[in-house]
């Protein structure tokens, strides 16, 4: 399992990657609150027009 050092850096990249293929994502857009993941992709779908599953099958 990995630990919250892993996850964090895993997030950072995924984080990154977004905002190179998306510019108009704000660092407000893609900050995480643990509890909140919910609130964090509705964000997400709404601004982009996409599903979570869309967007995390763009970076696999």
């Amino acid at each position: 399992m990995p630990n919250s050092t892993e996850i964090h850096g895993g997030w950072d990249e995924f984080k990154g990657k977004l905002k190179q293929r998306y510019a108009e994502l704000t660092d407000d857009d893609l900050t995480y609150e643990e509890g909140k993941e919910d609130e964090m992709w509705g964000r997400l779908e709404q601004k982009l027009g996409k599903a979570k599953k869309e967007l995390l099958s763009l970076f696999q």
